[in-house]
């Protein structure tokens, strides 16, 4: 069936104030045009300096300013006025806490987004590569601008921990390598599908300015190594005033911590005691460590290469649309293409890139494959490829850009808050199994698996940030960094090499990975409420479209919108 485009609302004083805020988040973030399949501004960055970030401060400031003097014209109007008020006024805390001048962790800082946005660029044609040659040529003045508020923020005692910093430097190393990502990319370049060959001059300008990104990721490995790291701390443990601020950014509600960190143990045991009734399902009497050794032992259940986990997730990705398309939500013809696609780091990780708006870059399954790893498992991954596309990431991030006639600029590509898209996306994990997806004890067994981590990364990240009491079940005393890497290891199934990625994920970036399982939560009891408030005119189906279509909003305004 084919969706009729959504009907035009016309544009509201807030739907005015939204957009216009959102244009020059676009004008001062080039990247992030480029994220949106914006043309105009293919080689430039943001301004990583101090001037940069208070620039954008200026911005929200206004933008609050003119919003106190605005009327909600209808319910969308509502939503978008509680939803910019929440976020824009938290983005002016975390401005003023000055936390954003020490910006470093493993996966989500600019010294991760300077190079990552070369994997969102097109490379069709010889100006894409053109334009790829000047945003190579700007690296170096990115990287000093975020150097420079490093070191601001150093000068006022905010540094990220010396894991943290350590970590980051042996990133950039490899960025910094003669054979590394900017040299691999001028070396390897060539426009899509056998179309024209490069002229010299554009292979020339990629080779020359590669060769100054490089340099650059090596003046930035040199600071962090000889100027930074000196100053780090070597404490993990951020504490409760900065890990709440955190935890609100995440969740776009502020959560009682000591009853989720209790919460996130109950939870914890449940999963457990859920995983162990699988197992017997798999094999009478077996312990769920066996029943994963016997899922792993099936040869129908392995994939060797990327190739064949690439062409795996694929088919999964595509039936899980055919099916779900008309029957269990409405998925228009143009936001059905998703491609699966193995992402060009090593750092480990699974991810998702939104389409562009006009949809003609589609949304994107990442998956990252530390060095080395060769062979997969599809039992433990197939929950993760409805997690990260349908009715996962893809579904809610494609419908929020696909409401363009609902929802104004900032509502559909500036406001992403964790706790509601993770949340979703763990949300949408279970419902694949109520929907009868994950009926194979195998696949149930994963989707588990994948519940049991996060669980457990609500217990690692409130207790080791907040140096909480250790659950007797699982040793005694307070969290340190090193009991929480044996208590992840005891409930993430997962390589070393990922094991440290996520360690240090969550030591670095508070309060983000608890937010998957209790945005669930959230999402769940939201879900549950409107149900009984509805009683038998309550349609799931429904519920899901009213709440896909209000796009990414934080938790609070979410409960708001949904229930009034």
């Amino acid at each position: 069936m084919t969706l009729p485009a959504p009907a035009p609302r016309a544009a509201t004083a807030i739907d005015l104030i939204a957009n216009a805020y959102t244009e020059t988040l676009l004008a001062l973030d080039p990247g992030f045009a480029t994220s949106l399949g914006r043309a105009g501004h293919e080689s430039e960055y943001r301004d990583h300096s101090p001037a940069g970030l208070e620039a954008v401060a200026a911005a929200t400031r206004e933008a609050l300013t003119q919003l106190a003097d605005a009327a909600p014209a209808d319910e969308v109007d509502r939503v978008t006025l509680h939803a910019m008020n929440e976020r824009l006024g938290l983005d002016v805390e975390l401005h003023e806490s000055g936390w954003l001048l020490a910006d470093l962790n493993n996966i989500a800082s600019p010294a991760q987004e300077i190079r990552a946005i070369f994997d969102l660029m097109p490379t069709a044609s010889v100006s894409d590569w053109e334009h790829i040659a000047a945003r190579l040529g700007n690296v170096s003045g990115a990287v000093a601008g975020y150097i420079t508020s490093l070191r601001a923020g150093a000068e006022r005692g905010l540094v990220a921990a010396q894991r943290q910093v350590r970590t980051v430097i042996e990133q950039c190393e490899r960025h910094a390598a003669a054979d590394g990502f900017f040299t691999d990319l001028a070396k390897n370049a060539a426009t899509d599908d056998g179309g024209p060959t490069l002229p010299a001059e554009v292979t020339t300008a990629l080779l020359t300015q590669a060769e100054q990104a490089r340099c650059a990721y090596g003046a930035l490995v040199s600071f962090l190594r000889e100027e930074l790291l000196p100053l780090a701390p070597a404490a993990d443990a951020v504490g409760r005033e900065r890990y709440a601020l955190s935890s609100r950014q995440f969740l776009g509600a502020a959560v009682d911590l000591k009853e989720t960190y209790a919460w996130g143990v109950a939870e914890l045991d449940r999963i457990i005691a859920e995983q162990e009734l699988v197992a017997e399902a798999i094999k009478p009497g077996a312990s769920i460590a066996e029943a994963k050794s016997i899922l792993n032992a099936d040869p129908a259940r392995q994939l060797h290469g990327t190739e064949a986990l690439t062409q795996w997730m694929q088919e999964l990705s595509n039936t899980a649309v055919n099916d779900l398309a008309g029957t269990q939500f409405d998925i228009p013809e143009i936001m059905r293409a998703l491609e699966c696609r193995i992402a060009p780091t090593q750092d480990g990780g699974i991810y998702y890139t939104g389409p562009s708006e006009d949809f003609s870059r589609p949304g994107r399954m990442w998956w990252s494959v530390p060095e080395g790893e060769d062979s997969f498992t599809t039992w433990a991954e197939t929950t993760t490829v409805y997690h990260e596309g349908v009715p996962g990431h893809h579904l809610q991030v494609a419908t929020a850009t696909y409401q363009s006639a609902l929802l104004n600029d900032w509502r559909r590509n500036v406001c992403w808050v964790s706790g509601h898209g993770e949340g979703w996306a763990l949300y949408a994990e279970r419902l694949m199994d109520d929907l009868g997806y994950l009926a194979d004890p195998g696949d149930k067994m994963g989707m588990l698996d994948g519940q049991r981590m996060r669980a457990a990364r609500v217990v690692f990240d409130i207790g080791v940030h907040l140096q909480l009491p250790i659950p007797a079940s699982w040793g005694s005393g307070t969290w340190t960094s090193e009991k929480g890497y044996e208590f992840l290891a005891a409930n993430l199934d997962i390589s070393v090499g990922q094991l440290d990625f996520e360690f240090n994920r969550y030591l670095g970036w508070p309060g983000q990975a608890p937010s998957y399982k209790i945005g669930q939560r959230l999402w769940e009891e939201i879900r549950d409420a409107r149900a009984a408030r509805d009683g038998e005119e309550f349609s799931l189906r429904d519920f899901h479209t009213q709440a896909l279509n209000l796009g990414s909003v934080g938790l609070d305004t979410l409960k708001m919108a949904l229930l009034g």
